[in-house]
């Protein structure tokens, strides 16, 4: 299967994240009048999602509890609380959780956010769309 030529995301993914100390502690900035998504992912112990991509958004997770298993494509990471993983719209990429408490992540998505943009490739829990399974299941695929 082929992608479509993807465009280039708005920012810099990690290196424009600016920080600024002050009396009281400090803060990290994320984006700065930039139209995002910005949700907090909760997953249960021992849970997954889908293995998936987007075609129409980035995404940047930051671990607020940890650690997560993070994958993006196919190159798997434990992330500690604070860690970071960037999600190049395009990616496969999927979020675990191998511990006994719930792990939340905050998601900002860059792009037009969409819950439709979501192509399921391995799903735990049967989801995997039928457009997604026949070609997958096409000659000459892996």
């Amino acid at each position: 299967m082929n992608l479509p030529r993807l465009p280039q995301p708005a920012r810099l993914p990690l290196e424009t994240i600016t920080g600024s100390e002050r009396p009281w502690g400090g803060f990290e900035q994320f984006v700065h009048n930039e139209a995002v998504t910005v949700k907090i992912i909760t997953v249960a112990p021992l849970q997954r999602l889908s293995l998936q991509r987007h075609t129409q958004r980035d995404e940047l997770w930051q671990v607020i509890d940890g650690p997560a298993d993070v994958e993006v494509d196919g190159r798997a990471n434990s992330i500690d609380a604070g860690g970071r993983a960037w999600i190049p719209r395009g990616s496969t990429h999927r979020l675990g959780n191998p511990g006994t408490s719930a792990v939340r992540v905050l998601e900002i998505a860059f792009g037009h956010f969409d819950e439709d943009d979501i192509e399921r490739l391995v799903d735990d829990y049967d989801r995997v769309s039928d457009a997604t399974v026949v070609a997958a299941a096409a000659p000459g695929r892996s």
